[in-house]
């Protein structure tokens, strides 16, 4: 299947006005960035750039395409027969998957003709939208945890194709497994889960319920122990599995006190090395807040896969510089107002102590290094293992290692770097 129709009809309308008076052939670029961060947070990072040349592998117009076109009257019978031939040839550019960015970042940036690169723009933005939002939810999570194990449990919350995709980004951003198993076969993610409070509601009994999971897994599984009174559902676990059960997991009630009530009879009952896993509704002011409690692992699910509350990173893509009569590229941008945007085709670089910066003449400062790397060489897709998923979460880890203190707050704060022009 291709993907060239996951995008907006004016893409399709503009390029037919373009092709009619030539402006389709000039050489463009075009840049994403966000123009702000969510109401209160400080950082954002990059996910979705190995989805994304995915994507863009598969953006060819095929006959079904083209017929869906001609039968809704899209675009004229000229650009169907260009659409049928088309093939992106031309560069871009972006940040590392799982790097960390601020308002005015240029996160990606796409270079070609302006007909080839204009209508990547849906698919660009709805790709990054979602997975730099669930990245930018899932590290501040990460760094909330201070260490601990997290789980991505959101399939059931979002749009079957959307948790696939945000299990990965919640992975990358340093989540540790997710319960779907379509983001395990796709992207590698590990997997985990055990039981439901279904399978203990199923049985006659709640000793008969964990019987049967010890029975498929040994004690080395986690025990959902609050279907009925928690204190009995942990003794019965204790008492079926034995002092060496792994886990038990809270789903209700208040998991701080919870969690201490648990961890007291769990050591009473000699299963000392039993953890505490613990979901239901958390988000990273909850798993900071618990940070004093005797939890092992979160297990999160809605707040990580809808963006803890900002479910689109509020990223655009618009056009900076466009090739000129004369041959020359000139800058172009936009001046209404709250929505100004930066011309220039710039070169984004940072330096050692975290300055963000950048050129408009394609020069790096001194002591300065150039972000970008590229992910498409004139049409051709580099190695993807250049920006798969691993790669990514290690770079997701280092990013958010590097960040200052202040940047690692879950309260709400201002973003505390912003991108610049870059003067000597």
């Amino acid at each position: 299947m291709t993907t060239a129709l996951l995008t907006d009809m004016y893409e399709l309308t503009m390029l037919d006005a373009a092709l009619a008076d030539g402006t389709a052939s000039r050489r463009a670029v075009f840049e994403a960035f966000a123009r702000r961060l969510p109401p209160g947070r400080r950082f954002g990072m990059l996910g979705g750039i190995g989805r994304l040349l995915d994507a863009l592998r598969d953006f060819r117009f095929d006959d079904a395409d083209l017929a869906f076109l001609r039968e809704a009257s899209v675009v004229t019978e000229r650009t169907a027969q260009h659409l049928a031939d088309f093939r992106f040839t031309g560069t871009i550019t972006a940040l590392p998957e799982g790097e960390v960015y601020w308002p005015g970042t240029p996160v990606l940036q796409v270079e070609g003709t302006f007909g080839e690169a204009m209508i990547l723009e849906t698919l660009i933005l709805s790709i990054l939208n979602h997975d730099s939002a669930v990245a930018s939810a899932a590290a501040r999570m990460v760094i909330a945890a201070q260490g601990r194990p997290l789980i991505e449990m959101g399939s059931r919350r979002v749009h079957e194709d959307a948790a696939v995709s945000a299990a990965r980004a919640a992975y990358v951003a340093g989540f540790g497994s997710t319960s779907n198993l379509e983001a395990g076969r796709r992207y590698g993610v590990p997997v985990a889960g055990t039981a439901a409070h279904a399978s203990v509601l199923a049985r006659p009994t709640e000793r008969e319920a964990f019987a049967a999971q010890i029975a498929l897994s040994g004690p080395r599984t986690t025990i959902l122990v609050d279907t009925y009174d928690i204190a009995q559902g942990i003794r019965t676990a204790v008492e079926v599995a034995g002092p060496e059960l792994f886990a038990i997991r809270l789903d209700s009630g208040d998991l701080l006190v919870e969690a201490r009530k648990a961890r007291d009879l769990l050591d009473s009952l000699g299963a000392t090395g039993t953890k505490i896993a613990t979901s239901s509704d958390l988000d990273e002011y909850l798993i900071e807040e618990a940070q004093g409690a005797p939890i092992d692992v979160y297990g999160v699910g809605t707040r990580v896969a809808t963006g803890s509350g900002s479910p689109t990173a509020g990223m655009v893509y618009k056009l900076v510089a466009i090739e000129g009569a004369d041959g020359s590229m000139r800058p172009v941008a936009k001046k209404s107002s709250s929505k100004q945007s930066t011309g220039g085709d710039k070169t984004l670089v940072r330096f050692p102590d975290g300055r963000e910066a950048w050129t408009l003449d394609g020069s790096i400062p001194d002591g300065a290094a150039a972000v970008h790397e590229t992910i498409v060489d004139h049409g051709e897709i580099c190695a993807l293992e250049r920006s798969g998923t691993e790669r990514a979460r290690a770079t997701a880890a280092a990013a958010i290692a590097a960040l200052p203190a202040r940047a690692r707050r879950t309260a709400r704060g201002e973003a505390y770097r912003t991108s610049e022009e870059w003067s000597a």
